[in-house]
């Protein structure tokens, strides 16, 4: 008895052991595979049902916090300046974070593709990293023509963003920062090229982790 005591005893300890150590081990699963080049692994890691809608949140609320700071921009475009960055976000956030296109930015380790690179103007401009006097100009040029405004905009901001991220190495830097941010809440933070990001995972099961959001900077 008081064997089969200490037994369970011992089941209960390794259960909870994997159980709280399970979001390590997923977080070292997603490094081994990002460093060995297996899209396929990591975008099946993503929920993207959860993870679509938080970034597409961000961009817009970002960008409604640009205006803020900009009410000459805010002025000049109005509701059309918004509702087209806003249509921009939407659009870019669909085409960019997909399994597919997921798969071939980790198995070209973050080569800028054309999905890629609209979801990094997107950002851009809810950022505030455009050329606001462009935008200025480009508002009086175009007399309201919100969707020639945007795209030119988009272009510029692309072309900067794709040259800014072939400069870059994927440099070592510090090592992540792992933490639980709750039982089935876990958060892995570290730089991504020289930005500052944010995972964000939560519990799917007894042990296994999906990649629910992702803190932009």
């Amino acid at each position: 008895m008081k064997k089969l005591t200490t037994l369970l005893l011992l089941l209960i300890v390794i259960a909870i052991a994997v159980y709280a150590g399970s979001p390590y081990y997923s977080a070292y699963q997603l490094k081994n595979a990002y460093d060995d080049k297996d899209g396929a692994t990591i975008a099946a890691a993503i929920d993207y049902e959860q993870l679509r809608p938080s970034i597409q949140t961000q961009l817009t609320d970002d960008f409604a916090a640009t205006m803020n700071e900009y009410p000459l921009v805010a002025e000049l475009g109005g509701d059309a300046l918004s509702q087209a960055a806003d249509n921009f976000i939407a659009q870019a956030v669909d085409g960019a974070i997909t399994p597919q296109n997921v798969e071939r930015l980790i198995n070209t380790q973050g080569q800028a593709n054309s999905a890629t690179k609209e979801l990094a103007a997107a950002w851009a401009i809810a950022s505030n990293q455009v050329d606001l006097r462009g935008l200025i100009q480009d508002l009086i040029i175009q007399r309201g023509d919100m969707s020639a405004v945007i795209a030119n905009q988009t272009q510029l901001v692309m072309d900067k963003q794709a040259n800014e991220l072939a400069q870059q190495d994927a440099q070592a830097g510090d090592k992540p920062v792992l933490n639980y941010c709750g039982i089935n809440c876990f958060t892995i933070s570290g730089q991504v090229k020289g930005y500052p990001m944010t995972i964000k995972m939560a519990r799917n099961g007894f042990i296994e982790w999906k990649i629910v959001d992702i803190i932009l900077p």
